[in-house]
């Protein structure tokens, strides 16, 4: 019996020996694997031309549709009247100026200004003072977690950034109120942000160490802060200039707080509503991502998510009444830059391939090959039927890349591109239909700040 064990065990060892060769020959790329893979590609005089141009050429320029270069309409049958293009420079702060630039807007309407530009610098200054402290802070109600906690994690790489959403728009502004840009211009840092960023955050990583290290009390870890917090205004101050507390313009003198009253009339947190257009969750919901926003006791960013179609009527809405609006999308996909025009047929990148890119937006996303990376403001739409205000084919925003970027300082996109890849909308609440804002009643289903649908627009 035992050597007929053995037996039968050498024999089943040299089965299960052969399926495991045969399953790694299936998983690897074999020599036989290969030489299919060299066979398949069949070199013809169009094929090798196309590989000559492909080597030597930027792809994005030789995928350039030429049967698409035509004019293309820059009228809208309803349009925001706007004055002035910002520019962000080399800077994230697409949320900033995209916010400003729609509360710009409305106070340039209302009381008949020949220009107006918030500051952003002013802002900034505040928001990256609060997002240092919402990082401490976090890290001291976190500090009984380990290290390798998802939560934590997520704050040590994530110290500080000049990225964000409308919802730091709103809490900011009511926290800090407003300024015109030239009572607090920018500066080299605010206008180039990287290197600075890299400084401050190593320092907050630095001190949120020694809290989670520390062996101190509560109170006395929040004294710690404290102390830190005058190191991180201290670097501010230092790049940026001390924000002032009153100032002189157009012969009347205010503080922050009471120019922000007189030229933006409206409850920023409880006026707007964030609308998402994310087909990989459920519609008609309503979302918060934990952990995302600018100030410690501010609001987490929430938002309803919507089919398109719903999206864009509460859009056409708010633009009848000449309302601009915040909307967010991902800018990068098949832009034309230099003519300033979104549109899903300026590039043909399956002809250089010999393929196709198929996928939809809900597979996009679920892949991680799309999500908002941009901020804009939403000012005119094109409607085919001006009767009802439906049948829109093209949409207008203002950009923050200054006024010779794109089509006089706008981003000009076809229907079918803004249904493919827009994501976000901020728009009044007298805007969003009873039904849906029964909806907002419901209890938020709370999603993880590390979702990457849910990083800030840059």
């Amino acid at each position: 019996m035992k050597k007929t064990f053995i037996f039968l065990s050498k024999r089943c060892s040299l089965f299960i020996l052969c399926v495991f060769c045969l399953s790694m020959n299936a998983q690897t790329i074999s020599e036989e694997l290969m030489s299919a893979l060299r066979d398949s590609y069949q070199e013809t005089a169009e094929q090798r031309a196309l590989r000559n141009a492909a080597s030597g050429n930027d792809l994005r320029k030789l995928a350039l549709n030429q049967d698409n270069l035509q004019a293309f309409e820059t009228e809208f049958t309803l349009r925001v009247p706007n004055k002035g293009i910002t520019d962000q420079k080399q800077s994230g702060r697409c949320w900033m100026f995209t916010g400003l630039n729609v509360l710009r807007a409305a106070a340039i309407s209302e009381h008949n200004l020949d220009k107006l530009e918030f500051s952003e610098a002013y802002l900034f200054f505040y928001d990256q003072l609060e997002k240092a402290n919402l990082f401490l802070q976090s890290v001291i109600d976190t500090r009984k977690l380990p290290l390798d906690d998802k939560k934590v994690e997520f704050l040590f790489k994530n110290p500080i950034g000049d990225g964000g959403t409308f919802t730091g728009v709103a809490d900011l502004v009511n926290k800090y109120g407003l300024v015109p840009a030239e009572v607090m211009p920018e500066t080299f840092t605010t206008n180039s942000t990287s290197r600075f960023r890299g400084l401050i955050s190593m320092k907050l990583r630095e001190q949120g160490i020694t809290l989670r290290e520390s062996k101190a009390t509560d109170k006395q870890l929040v004294s710690m802060k404290e102390d830190m917090l005058k190191t991180i205004y201290r670097m501010l101050v230092t790049v940026m200039g001390v924000p002032p507390q009153e100032f002189m313009w157009k012969g009347e003198t205010y503080t922050p707080a009471s120019f922000a009253d007189k030229y933006v009339r409206k409850e920023l947190v409880s006026d707007y509503v964030m609308l998402m257009n994310d087909p990989t969750r459920e519609y008609y919901k309503v979302y918060e991502i934990d952990l995302d926003r600018h100030i410690y006791e501010g609001q987490n960013w929430l938002y309803l998510n919507l089919p398109i179609e719903e999206i864009q009527k509460m859009a056409i809405a708010s633009l009848r009444d000449s309302v601009a609006m915040y909307f967010s999308c991902d800018v990068g996909k098949e832009l034309n830059s230099d003519r300033g025009l979104l549109d899903l047929r300026n590039y043909d990148y399956g002809a250089i391939f010999g393929t196709e890119f198929t996928m939809d937006k809900r597979q996009r996303i679920q892949t991680y090959a799309s999500g908002s990376s941009h901020a804009m403001t939403l000012v005119a739409v094109n409607l085919q039927d001006t009767v009802n205000y439906t049948m829109p084919d093209r949409w207008m925003v203002e950009n923050s890349w200054g006024e010779k970027s794109g089509w006089k300082g706008h981003l000009i996109m076809t229907d079918e591109w803004f249904r493919e890849y827009m994501f976000r909308l901020v728009v009044l609440k007298k805007y969003v239909p009873q039904n849906l804002q029964d909806i907002l009643r419901q209890k938020p289903v709370r999603l993880p700040v590390w979702d990457p649908m849910f990083m800030p627009e840059e």
